[in-house]
């Protein structure tokens, strides 16, 4: 077990399973100390009656006494209090995501907003592999809703957009994600052979969205740990993770499988990170180090040049101004990446300026 202190509010239970239930423990944890909530709340699927294959095998339903409520004011309320315990715990760039089914996302969703939470996306988990609807009377189910949303309007949030664009070959993350359910090894099975947990969520689900909204070392909080999937996953990617789960059953199955997982080396936990997030480096402190000097001449890729100025701007012909604004008059365009489009001169090598903007940035990391 580890710890933890934040803001002088108390220990955090760092990387351990909590035996209690969800609300009540996380009232007793120190408030604004989590950077991500995920949550995985019962269904509340109001099953009626066994289930059957067309071989007349019975399905492995969802009939557990944790997912069951007297009505959907019950469940209702039960929302209403998690998430406002859930609320309270989040750090004010924190967020949250809750995945759930048709049965349940809509009352959760109305739930966050009237708490105070700003949606900021809802993705759906389209399942690769479902299972078949065997009565033929609706459509196969093929899919789960997760919300994902700030702990306010206006609430700064953790989003590794280039590392989700890396991810998916180059092109922007969309809201559609087509990933399979958990079978085959990943299924994890009880001392009899059954399925430990129901509704056990697959590993990529959980990959994907803390290499989205978190960063190595941030504190990740599953009030419904269950056979623990977010945990596994937080210690692969270098996260912390604090788990609930009031079920002896499960939290035995997630002890054994997060103590069999290794956490990933350091250089493997680093993801591609957005060009905005990158610290400023204005191009007058270049000259200001003296990494260029005034005088000095830059050459465009089509051999214009222009000369560096005291103040951090450029002259050439009738045109001066940043590096950005002469680079786009010589080019007849409304802009211009004046950091990749300059050069300089060394060694007879003409060398991008960029590189010496990476060498600040380096110094300041």
């Amino acid at each position: 077990m580890t710890t933890k202190t934040d803001r002088g509010a108390g220990a955090l239970p760092l990387n351990r399973i909590l035996s209690d239930d969800c609300i009540k423990a996380m009232n007793e944890l120190p408030e604004a100390s989590i950077d991500l909530i995920f949550a995985d709340p019962p269904y509340n699927l109001q099953l009626r009656g066994d289930l059957h294959r067309p071989d007349n095998s019975r399905v492995d339903a969802v009939d557990d006494a944790w997912d069951s409520f007297a009505s959907f004011g019950a469940y209702d309320e039960f929302t209403k209090s998690w998430l406002k315990a859930a609320r309270r715990l989040l750090k004010p760039n924190g967020a949250i995501w809750v995945v759930g089914s048709y049965h349940n996302i809509f009352r959760v969703g109305s739930a966050m907003q009237n708490a105070g939470f700003w949606i900021l996306n809802d993705v759906v988990w389209r399942k690769s592999n479902p299972m078949p609807n065997f009565r033929g009377k609706r459509f196969t189910n093929a899919h789960e809703t997760l919300i994902w949303a700030s702990r306010g309007e206006g609430a700064k949030y953790t989003f590794n957009y280039e590392a989700l664009k890396a991810l998916n070959e180059g092109v922007q993350m969309r809201s559609d994600w087509v990933l399979p359910i958990c079978t085959g090894h990943e299924r994890l099975k009880d001392e009899n052979g059954d399925k430990a947990h129901p509704t056990q969520k697959p590993e990529s689900l959980l990959h994907r969205v803390l290499v989205a909204t978190t960063n190595p070392g941030d504190v990740v909080l599953d009030p419904f740990f269950g056979t623990g999937t977010t945990g596994a996953v937080a210690k692969m990617l270098g996260r912390d993770f604090i788990g609930i789960e009031r079920e002896a059953a499960y939290r035995k199955v997630a002890e054994k499988r997060i103590a069999s997982v290794r956490k990933f080396d350091n250089e493997a936990l680093a993801v591609t990170v957005s060009k905005r997030a990158e610290p400023r480096v204005p191009f007058g402190q270049l000259v200001e180090r003296g990494l260029l000097r005034p005088g000095e001449v830059l050459t465009s890729p089509r051999g214009k040049t222009a000369k560096v100025r005291a103040d951090g701007t450029l002259i050439a012909e009738d045109v001066k101004g940043s590096i950005h604004q002469v680079g786009a008059a010589f080019e007849s365009a409304p802009s211009c990446n004046g950091w990749t489009y300059w050069h300089y001169r060394r060694e007879g090598q003409n060398i991008p300026i960029d590189i010496l903007r990476q060498q600040i940035r380096a110094e300041m990391s």
